[in-house]
């Protein structure tokens, strides 16, 4: 599977974690929510609507569009911190972004993958 499948795959699990939770959200933020200039939009959004409502859609246009994906990618280590909720609540979240996270690795962009 292409890096791009691997990545697209990723995305969807993430979708899919997201939807299994209670983090889903089914109405989006306001308007002017996306119009923040802060990293993740931390002054107009949680963590989980960001991801679910700027972070998803960017990322699978790229990929249609065939554009350039980010050099590196390193989620994880802000929502350990950020996503609220027990264990049990965001575990399965937080794996999903964790494996994402390893597709931008240096020796997975140059083809290998190492075993998640």
């Amino acid at each position: 599977m292409s890096r791009e499948n691997q990545i697209r795959q990723s995305l969807l699990d993430i979708e899919r974690a997201l939807r299994e939770s209670a983090f889903w959200q089914v109405v989006p933020p306001e308007e002017q929510a996306f119009n923040s200039t802060e990293p993740f939009s931390l002054d107009t959004m949680k963590p989980e609507e960001w991801l679910q409502w700027v972070f998803l859609p960017r990322m699978h246009a790229l990929l249609d569009s065939e554009l350039a994906l980010p050099a590196e990618l390193a989620l994880l280590p802000y929502f350990e911190d950020a996503l609220e909720g027990s264990p049990e609540e965001t575990a399965a979240v937080l794996l999903r972004i964790k494996l994402l996270d390893e597709l931008f690795a240096p020796d997975v962009q140059d083809g290998a993958v190492h075993d998640a």
